[in-house]
Order: structure tokens, then C-alpha cells, then sequence
């Protein structure tokens, strides 16, 4: 028999559990739309690169195709004439210098038509070797071509640039000037210069090298070779120069004398695989892009004394002259290990530096992540500079900007005020855009010092996550955004100095004390604006902009 209260009771029952479900995924809106924002900063670290799929070990067969936002070149494999000259089999002996008869074997080579000239397994002893167009330098798995340490191993002089100024001296270990179709392939090893020998003992001493060669003396007459102990410049690792389809790829490089890789006025240049240790080196750059275009950087792995993957443009005057801009860069898939900067702008910046794409690297110990320097008399700067997918711990500042360096290099130029008249020495950056960001460790977020006659402009970053000890310090800077951001701090205080137009939009501080101090400062200082910021407006802020009026009277 049908129980009429039993029946409505059961009813009723998933009337009730309907509303419970209900109220259930109202309570759930409402926290996934607390919570969105926090969905907004966060999604972005999928794309994060690990240290499984970045540098010379993770190194695939084929160059993939580039999604760069400005044009690029179709970067392809070099192709040589299927011609091997061995030099074992020409008479090369592990226990002599065989300097003479791999320079034979290049001459002989590209003369004929190009091919391969192959250092098979063995420790090689040589000074330095001048590519030819079309020639190959491979060694074999298990080759180890060593350096000289001495002067006259790399005479006579030739045509180089060392710092930024062009001058006539060693050159490089491995150096090519005016060839097309070259390359330096294989998984052998090169070590550089002995320690105890003259190249090493000769250098330079001029802490600047301005004050040391003239720009108003002409290049043929700037000749350092090191002639009865005299001067010299030193050689770097591998610098081709003049050069067109330059292919680098697999070897590892050790003790430097000076930057390692450094492609000068080179066009379509392809660096890959390529492992460098020059810890403790002084000046030890890992790579040096500088004046060249139309250049890839992939899977490689530095460990370096100074910067690790840098771009340079030339310096002061001596750049000016040149103007031959570093243009359409792409780095990606890369490791730095040590180093002052993972991927250092300058200061070397004369003819500009523009058109540069960083993707998917890592830099586990630098001392600072995205570094960009340069300075008053050094001219140029950087110009359309985009960066992505970057993770980095440092043991200093993720972001630097430097435009001012040190009265040891630029005397009374280094101080901020007062601002100076704006001619072609004048440096600048702008329109630099950073996504997909994260800071596993840092001493501080950001340090930036630009100057106030050409302060920094147009930088955005958007999609940020920062573990850092301090916050942000700025000075001079004209347009500045940050955009879904998760920044936890132990500092509280973000200090600004003649800034103006910065907006901080969906930004999460997590600050030890729980609150957000600033500093601003400056009577050129107005329009910095929150939005949608968690605290919402800096502590004593009444709204969420700071402008004129908000200035001390004693700034107004």
C-alpha cells in the first residue's frame, strides 16, 4: 500500500539535495571568481622550460622552424663538398704543433672547392687557425685541439675587434675573415691559451680601452702583435668576422682567454650545442653577438667568468663610425649555469640593438637574469626586445638596468644629475616586452637606473611570478607596466625616482608584513596606477593613482 508521507518524503528528498548541489556550485562561482585572477597570473608556467629540456644535452637534430615576432631568415644546415682531409693522414702528430698542417689542409681545401678537414681523436696541439670559404673544422668525438699560450702563435696580426673598437691583433683562436660557408662542428673539445704564456702576460693593461687606442687613429695604424713584448689584444676562442653562413654547433670549449664565441659583422650565423666552462676567467663572455644579423642560438649550455649569452654593437666613437647594428637575434633553449647575466644587452650598444627574441631558456646560479647595460659616452642601446618563457634563480637581480655604470669607466659621467645635453653619444632602451616570467630566487625583483635625459621607456611584463628578497627600484623611466603578476617579497617598499606612467594591473604582492609601502619621488614623478591589485593601493594612497597632486609640497 502506498505510505503517502513515506511518498512525500521521498519527494522532497531530491528537492532537498538539488538546493545542497546548488548551493554547493554558487559557493564554487563565487570562489572561482575570487580566485580567477589568481588563474590569470598562474597559467603561463606550463610553458616554463626545465633543465630536461633546455641546453647542449637536450640538443635535437633539426633546427625547427621560428615564430618570432619580426621577420627571420629560414636558418638551414650548411652543405660541404663531400671531400675529408684527415690530418692524421697528412702527416699531423700529437706530440708537434700541428698549426701548419690544418692551415694546409683549409687552404688547400677551399681553394678546390671546399669539404671537411677532420682533427680525429687525440690531443692536438696548434695556434691559430684561419677558416676558408667552404671549409668544415670538425673534430671527432674523443679530439681535443688545445691552444698555444704563445704570442707568435698567433702572428701576424690581423684585422679584429676587441671590446667594441676595431684594431689589429691576435684575433682568435679560430678566426675567419670575409668567408662564406663555414662552419666549426663536431663534440671535440677546445681548450684555450696556456696560462703561463706570453698571450696571457702581454694583454692590455688599460683598465679603458678608449683611453688606451684612439678613435681618431686610423685601424691600420692601431696595430698590436705583440712584437718584442709589446701589447697585445687578446685573442678570442672562435670569431669570425666579415663572415656569411657561419655554422657552430656541438663542441665544448674550456680556459679562454677572453669571450668565446663572438661572431663580428657576420650575417646568417647558427650557434648550437655548444657547451662552455670559463668560470673564474675574468672577461670570460660565453657568446658575443656583435654587429651581426640574422643570427640562432640554440641548446647551448654556458658557465662563464663574465655574461654568458651577450649582444653587442660597438663602442663610443668607434662604434658610431661602423654603425652596424646587431639585428634579428633569436636565443632559445638555452641553459646558463654561472655567470654575471644570462642574456646581457651592452654595454658595447653604439649602432643599436634591436630585433632580439629570447624563448624558453633557464638560468640556474647568474648573477643577474635579463641584464641591460650601457652607458652615456657608449651611444645606441636596445630597441624591439622581446623575451618569453624565461625562469630564472639568481644570486642578484632578475631585471637590471644599467645606464650608468661606474666612474672607473665613464668618470663624472657616471652620476644621474645632472641630466646631460642629448647628442649621438646618448644611449637608449624602449619598447622591450617580457612574458611568461618566473623567479625561483632573487636579491632583488628589479634595479633600474636609467638617466633622465633619455629615460627608460615602453617595458611591459605580463604574466610574472617573482620570489625575491626586494622589491623594485627605479629611476628615470617613462612607461612601465606590469600585468598578472604573483610578486612575494620579504621587502615591502617599491621606491621610484622621477617616474612616470607605470601601472601595476592584476598584481598580487605578497610582502612580508603584508602591506605595500611606496617611495615615489621626483617632480617628474606622476600617473603610477594600480588596478585590480591585491593590496589594492600602496599603504596611505587615499585612490589608486599617484600623480601631481599627490607630491610633497617641497616637490611641487
Amino acid at each position: 500500500m502506498f505510505n503517502l508521507q513515506k511518498g512525500r518524503f521521498n519527494y522532497f528528498l531530491p528537492v532537498r539535495s538539488l538546493l545542497g548541489v546548488l548551493l554547493i556550485m554558487l559557493a564554487l562561482t563565487f570562489s572561482a571568481c575570487a580566485s580567477g585572477s589568481d588563474r590569470d597570473r598562474n597559467h603561463f608556467l606550463d610553458y616554463l622550460p626545465d633543465s630536461m629540456q633546455v641546453g647542449a644535452a637536450h640538443l635535437p637534430d633539426s633546427i625547427t622552424p621560428i615564430k618570432a615576432p619580426f621577420a627571420t631568415v629560414d636558418f638551414k644546415r650548411p652543405d660541404f663538398p663531400d671531400t675529408t682531409v684527415n690530418i692524421a693522414n697528412n702527416g699531423a702528430d700529437t706530440s708537434k704543433s700541428v698549426t701548419t698542417i690544418i692551415q694546409q689542409a683549409i687552404d688547400q681545401l677551399s681553394a678546390t672547392g671546399g669539404g671537411t678537414v677532420l682533427i680525429p681523436a687525440g690531443h692536438w696541439k696548434t695556434g691559430r687557425i684561419e677558416l676558408k670559404s667552404n671549409i668544415n673544422l670538425h673534430l671527432s668525438d674523443q679530439a681535443t685541439l688545445s691552444f698555444s699560450g704563445a704570442v707568435e702563435d698567433y702572428q701576424p696580426a690581423v684585422f679584429t675587434r676587441s671590446e667594441g673598437i676595431e684594431v689589429m691583433s691576435l684575433g682568435a683562436c679560430i678566426y675567419a675573415n670575409n668567408a662564406d660557408n663555414i662552419a666549426i662542428t663536431g663534440k671535440g673539445k677546445l681548450i684555450g691559451p696556456a696560462l703561463n704564456g706570453s698571450v696571457r702576460n702581454q694583454v692590455m693593461d688599460s683598465i679603458v680601452i678608449e683611453d688606451f687606442v684612439s678613435y681618431k687613429t686610423p685601424v691600420k695604424d692601431r696595430v698590436y702583435d705583440g712584437k718584442n713584448g709589446g701589447y697585445i689584444f687578446l685573442p678570442m676562442f672562435i670569431s669570425p668576422i666579415n663572415c656569411t653562413h657561419v655554422f657552430i654547433e656541438g663542441l665544448s670549449l674550456e680556459n679562454t682567454a677572453f669571450w668565446n664565441i663572438v661572431p663580428v659583422y657576420c650575417d646568417n650565423v647558427i650557434i648550437r650545442g655548444i657547451t662552455v666552462h670559463s668560470v673564474g676567467i675574468p672577461r670570460g663572455d660565453g657568446m658575443d653577438i656583435s654587429s651581426s644579423k640574422n643570427v640562432l642560438v640554440e641548446y647551448c649550455t654556458l658557465s662563464c667568468g663574465d655574461d654568458c649569452f651577450t649582444l653587442k654593437a660597438g663602442r663610443g666613437e668607434d662604434g658610431l663610425r661602423v654603425n652596424k647594428p646587431t639585428e634579428n637575434v633569436v636565443i632559445r633553449n638555452c641553459l646558463a649555469i654561472k655567470g654575471h647575466g644570462g642574456v646581457t644587452i651592452g654595454s658595447e650598444t653604439a649602432a643599436m640593438i634591436k630585433n632580439v627574441f629570447v624563448q624558453n631558456c633557464l638560468f640556474e646560479q647568474t648573477n643577474v637574469g635579463l641584464r641591460f647595460k650601457t652607458r652615456r659616452p657608449r651611444g645606441g642601446g636596445g630597441d624591439s626586445l622581446y623575451y618569453e618563457n624565461i625562469r630564472m634563480l639568481t644570486t642578484g637581480k632578475a631585471f637590471q638596468w644599467d645606464m650608468l655604470g661606474s666612474t672607473v669607466y665613464v668618470g663624472d659621467l657616471a652620476a644621474r644629475l645632472p641630466a646631460r645635453p642629448v647628442n649621438a653619444l646618448t644611449p637608449s632602451f624602449k619598447h622591450t616586452y617580457f612574458k611568461n616570467i618566473k623567479i625561483d630566487s632573487a636579491e632583488w625583483f628589479i634595479k633600474l637606473n636609467a638617466i633622465p635625459e633619455s629615460p627608460l621607456t615602453q617595458v611591459q611584463i605580463e604574466n610574472l611570478q617573482v620570489y625575491a628578497d626586494n622589491l623594485l627600484r627605479a629611476a628615470d623611466v617613462d612607461s612601465f607596466s606590469i600585468k598578472n603578476a604573483l610578486i612575494s617579497t620579504k621587502d615591502t617598499a617599491i621606491h621610484l625616482l622621477d617616474c612616470r606612467n607605470m601601472r601595476f594591473d592584476n598584481t598580487r604582492f605578497n610582502t612580508k608584513a603584508r602591506k605595500l609601502v611606496m617611495d615615489v619621488q621626483g617632480p617628474a614623478s606622476r600617473n603610477i596606477t594600480f588596478k585590480n591589485c591585491q593590496p589594492e593601493r600602496p599603504n596611505g594612497w587615499q585612490t589608486n593613482t599617484y600623480d601631481t597632486s599627490d607630491r610633497p609640497s617641497s616637490e611641487k
